[in-house]
């Protein structure tokens, strides 16, 4: 399993590659933004897109989704609670003072519980919401290795903020206690944004998630 993230668009949105690179196929996650840089890393690899994929829908998590659907033809998918977001994007980037991302064709396929596959990776869809009600979470497993692309739920000693429309702080800790610490301690968090961690760091030492 070939895992690598790029930092892309104007907030530093964490966008991820998760491939099977023997199989050429894989699954993108949150592409915000920097097309060509994503599209450089794709061809570096071999691989073709499978399916886009998105643990938000806040504009700098989907600014350059339309590109790449276009370029690769394949499905763009979000939660359905947050469909909303996604109809609001001109005010979401004008309140952050930049250009709203061109709108790609969504679905609303992201459902807790499904499966995606990129090549022999199964990659498990966990609805956390908190951060949107739509959040998601996307535990890629093969070969004993797991990896988890956590979005704006989870960071490195904090958790995402719940303040922006659609915010719930007592969902997200339900969703972080409840569904990724779960997993196993020595699983890799990708993040949204800022450093990768591990769900026993944080499990051990994030302060939002001490027991009460």
């Amino acid at each position: 399993m070939h895992v690598e993230t790029l930092v892309v668009g104007p907030l530093g949105c964490n966008c991820s590659i998760v491939a099977d690179v023997e199989a050429r196929r894989a699954v993108v996650v949150d592409p915000g933004g920097d097309y060509a840089a994503i599209r450089a890393r794709l061809d570096a690899l071999g691989v073709a897109v499978e399916a886009i994929v998105h643990t938000h829908t806040h504009f700098d998590h989907v600014g350059c989704t339309a590109e790449l659907q276009r370029a690769s033809g394949a499905a763009a998918s979000i939660h359905e609670a947050d469909r909303f977001l996604y109809d609001i994007l001109p005010l979401q980037a004008g309140m952050f003072g930049v250009d709203a991302p061109e709108r790609a064709d969504m679905d609303d396929g992201l459902v807790d519980g499904r499966t995606l596959h990129a090549g022999a990776i199964e990659i498990a869809v966990l609805h956390t919401p908190g951060h949107t009600p739509g959040s998601c979470s996307f535990v890629a497993n093969h070969a004993g290795q797991t990896v988890v692309i956590a979005g704006d739920t989870l960071f490195r000693g904090s958790i995402g903020r719940t303040d922006l429309p659609g915010g719930d702080p007592e969902a997200i800790l339900r969703s972080i206690r409840g569904k990724l610490l779960s997993l196993p301690d020595d699983a890799r968090v990708v993040t949204g944004h800022g450093p990768a961690t591990t769900i026993g760091d944080e499990r051990a030492r994030n302060p939002y998630l001490r027991p009460r």
